[in-house]
Formats: structure tokens, C-alpha cells, sequence
């Protein structure tokens, strides 16, 4: 008899930390998470944000966004203002065109940043044990909710 073989999507790249996944997400507070996704740690987050920007639902009026420096182009931010977002994010320090954001709002960021730490308290995730995407997304899903309720 042969042997089961796992195969799937692996969100596993190479970086400057070894094999790493990323974990691209949109919070709605420091407790909840709207949408999130996983891309190997060699992957560019562009692509991944402009994802996730979709999956967030449109609004009639004017709402702020706090963005990482890592989604601060010029696209995602165009998207994010067709979607009725006020994007927040500081320009990358070589972009040739800078622009003024508030600074005193961006500093709420911190809010993710403690979100994505209270998931990590999980060693499972952040030290990805699981091969496949579709056993570490559940893991993600199961810390999340174990997160909430406490």
C-alpha cells in the first residue's frame, strides 16, 4: 500500500531569516481581523495588499486606513481612495514624491503590530510547523477565535 502524500499550496519562501511565510492582514481593531493571507517570505507585499483591499467592503464615508511602509505605493493607495479609505502611511524614505500623512493617527498601528503578537504567543505559528497553507490557515483561524474570547 502506498503512502499518503500531502500536496497543496506551501506558502513557504526563502528570505533573509530562512524559510518564512508572511502574514498579510486587515484588522478591523486591536481584536479582530477582517481578511488575511499568506505569502512566502521572498514574495513582494504589494500584491498581497491589493488583494486583501479588495476583500474590504466599500464605504460611503470617509474612513481611515493604517497602512505598513510596505504597501505604500502609489496604485495601492489610489485603490484604497477609490474604495472611500483615507489611506495612512509614511512614504518610503528613497520615494521621490513625499507626501504628508498624520503622524498622530499612523502611531494607532501599534494596534496591529500587538494583534499579530498575540497570535505569535501560538508557537505553532510563528514557527510554522504545518507543511500545507490550507492546515496553517485553520491554526491562524483557531488562534484567532481562542484570541477573542479570552
Amino acid at each position: 500500500m502506498r503512502s499518503f502524500k500531502k500536496r497543496g499550496k506551501q506558502a513557504i519562501g526563502r528570505s533573509r531569516g530562512g524559510l518564512t511565510t508572511k502574514i498579510h492582514m486587515v484588522t478591523a481593531s486591536a481584536k479582530f481581523a477582517v481578511s488575511f493571507s499568506l505569502s512566502s517570505g521572498s514574495a513582494n507585499d504589494s500584491p498581497q495588499g491589493m488583494k486583501l483591499l479588495h476583500f474590504t467592503p466599500k464605504v460611503t464615508d470617509k474612513q481611515f486606513i493604517l497602512m505598513d511602509r510596505a504597501y505604500a505605493g502609489k496604485r495601492l493607495r489610489t485603490t484604497a481612495v477609490e474604495l472611500g479609505y483615507e489611506p495612512v502611511v509614511p512614504p518610503k524614505r528613497n520615494f521621490k514624491e513625499q507626501w504628508d500623512y498624520d503622524k498622530e493617527f499612523y502611531k494607532k498601528r501599534n494596534e496591529v503590530e500587538r494583534f499579530f503578537r498575540r497570535l505569535k504567543r501560538f508557537r505553532r505559528i510563528f514557527t510554522r510547523y504545518d507543511k500545507l497553507d490550507v492546515v496553517f490557515v485553520a491554526f491562524i483561524l483557531f488562534a484567532m477565535i481562542f484570541d477573542s474570547l479570552v
